[in-house]
């Protein structure tokens, strides 16, 4: 029997770009990476039955002949007439596994997934050593990974079939490297790879696993290296940069993202997927000026995605341009306005700016659409707490605690919503119980204490004052109040200690401003004028409803509620 030597076509349909890298003809690494081509299938056609071999024969056999002719119709992607040639020759070959192959690829390229498997498998039935059916079989799993669930171990375990049988086969090597990276078996990875080639491990696809591995496993050196020779190497390209990210990105290499993705860059312009990952990293390592820059570049053909609105929300209010983030949160809006994480996020936004009836707006939209979200229940009903009726935020403070009774704080803000509703007979249980809580007790005692100074029960509010003070010495509320305490009992002199202290560490603050004024206008004080002045402007400002409101909100702004 003559030797076998298989013929390798590239009968490609869409691809983002070769697998041959340089001037050689790499057969080997062919990519199957970020993002994989629509179909980039090898055609290899053997017969354990027939040895044939492509030479300069001046005659081809029938055959021979059929073989090329389809050939070339994958090449030129006249996909109908090859699957015609194809049923004509499986007539009159019926045992020929080689047929069963080339029909495989035709029917992949045509999107027929089931098919393809079916004729892959039934070549690997007849030929059990087919390796290029095996390899095209495998390809063809890692393209139909979002279709079918199963894909991935399919093709991991078609790889292993081929390695079986042949060890050292380079193309199973690669492609079984990439699977176990992309499920996050970095060591399993990295002991494919070691079996290439220098040569061939010295390609940066390979480099890019080496990369993705050893940052995964959390090597800092082998990573360092590897992205060093990655970064050096002339084919070095955006797939590689996709590739090597399955491993930063756990890893928590941002440092390796920035310098490879920046290198990348000074070649060529990087793709919008790039450029988030860049502008991503750059945010976390707190580098926000170029974060958002990144990310705006990231729209391409006027394109706006909500995702990346949303991350460059969230960067503007890191940088305190609330303003900016605004902008950024209404176009998203515009572009989804049935998304109610939108609108709840805009509300946030709204409080920094001091825009407590957008905020309440915007509150009251995203309960809408979402009425069992407690989160959004919890923000709109600190926002209701601030209209003309308090009482209309109890039922939102309800239905919080019923969809998150295991957090404290819906007790709490059960308790002072009925505390700004005057209601303090119904208010007095949820603050109790919540004072017995470490989480909310200093702010529980300091309800308590405002409720016992309104029913002139002084040493009682005086007690529950110093509790809240014991444990938070700069709760300027508590401050305030206790100077109120004192202004009851006449003791000028300490009532304006306790307001001092409240106002050195918020110098806006509504409550101890007015009572301030109080002090005084009752002393006679010749400060008073100035004190009436300052009041009146922090009236304009709403700075009691603003500060209170974001005390009381304790939201999350672009955390996933």
């Amino acid at each position: 029997m003559e030797t076998i030597r298989p013929l390798t076509y590239n009968c490609v349909a869409k691809t983002t770009q070769s697998p041959v890298k340089g001037g050689s003809r790499r057969r080997f690494l062919m990519r199957s990476h970020w993002p994989i081509p629509v179909v980039a299938l090898a055609v290899f056609f053997c017969s354990s039955r027939l040895g044939f071999a492509y030479s300069g024969q001046n005659r081809a056999s029938e055959r021979e002949q059929r073989i090329l002719q389809i050939q070339q119709l994958i090449h030129e992607h006249d996909l109908e007439k090859a699957h015609l040639e194809l049923a004509e020759a499986a007539k009159k070959y019926p045992g020929d596994e080689g047929f069963d192959n080339l029909l495989g690829i035709v029917e992949a390229q045509q999107g027929d997934y089931i098919a393809a498997e079916k004729s892959f498998r039934r070549a690997i039935a007849k030929a059990p050593r087919f390796t290029g059916a095996y390899l095209n079989l495998g390809r063809l799993y890692q393209e139909n990974m979002a279709a079918d669930p199963q894909a991935r171990r399919k093709a991991r375990d078609i790889y292993r079939r081929v390695l079986d049988y042949d060890a050292a086969n380079i193309e199973a090597n690669y492609q079984s490297a990439v699977l176990f990276l992309q499920q996050g078996q970095y060591q399993e990875s990295l002991d494919r790879i070691s079996r290439l080639s220098a040569e061939q491990r010295n390609a940066a696809q390979t480099m890019s696993i080496e990369c993705a591995d050893y940052a995964g496993l959390r090597n800092h050196k082998g990573a360092d290296d590897a992205a060093a020779r990655l970064m050096a190497a002339p084919d070095f390209s955006e797939p590689d940069a996709q590739q090597a990210l399955l491993g930063l990105l756990p890893g928590k290499r941002d440092d390796l993202i920035v310098s490879l993705l920046e290198k990348l860059q000074s070649r060529q312009q990087l793709g919008p997927a790039l450029l988030e990952a860049l502008g991503l990293a750059y945010e976390r390592m707190n580098r926000l000026a170029e974060a958002r820059a990144t990310l705006e570049k990231s729209f391409t053909n006027g394109k706006s995605s909500i995702g990346r609105l949303m991350e460059l929300a969230r960067i503007a209010h890191l940088q305190k341009d609330y303003q900016g983030a605004l902008g950024y949160l209404a176009h998203a809006r515009d572009l989804e306005p049935g998304k109610a994480s939108l609108h709840y996020f805009f509300g946030v936004v709204c409080v920094d700016l001091s825009l407590i009836a957008e905020a309440r707006n915007s509150f009251e939209k995203a309960v809408q659409l979402e009425p069992e979200n407690p989160d959004y229940n919890y923000a709109m009903g600190a926002a209701s707490a601030f209209g003309h009726d308090p009482a209309e935020a109890v039922p939102y403070f309800e239905k919080y605690f019923k969809l998150k009774p295991q957090d404290p704080r819906g007790k709490l803000a059960l308790g002072a919503a009925l505390f700004r509703a005057k209601d303090y007979e119904h208010a007095l249980p949820w603050l109790k119980e919540s004072a017995g809580i470490p989480e909310t007790a200093t702010r529980a005692h300091y309800y308590l204490g405002a409720i016992a100074l309104e029913e002139d029960r002084l040493e009682e509010a005086f007690v529950e004052l110093q509790e809240a003070l014991k444990a938070k010495s700069d709760f300027t509320d508590a401050l305030a109040d206790l100077g109120q305490y004192y202004l009851k009992r006449r003791d000028y002199q300490q009532a304006e200690k306790q307001i001092q202290l409240a106002l050195k560490i918020d110098p806006d603050h509504y409550v101890a401003n007015f009572y301030l004024l109080m002090l005084y206008t009752r002393t006679k004080d010749a400060r008073q004028e100035s004190q009436a002045k300052r009041f009146d402007e922090l009236k304009k400002q709403l700075a009691e409803k603003t500060q209170e409101f974001l005390r009381i909100v304790d939201v999350r702004p672009f955390e996933n509620p």
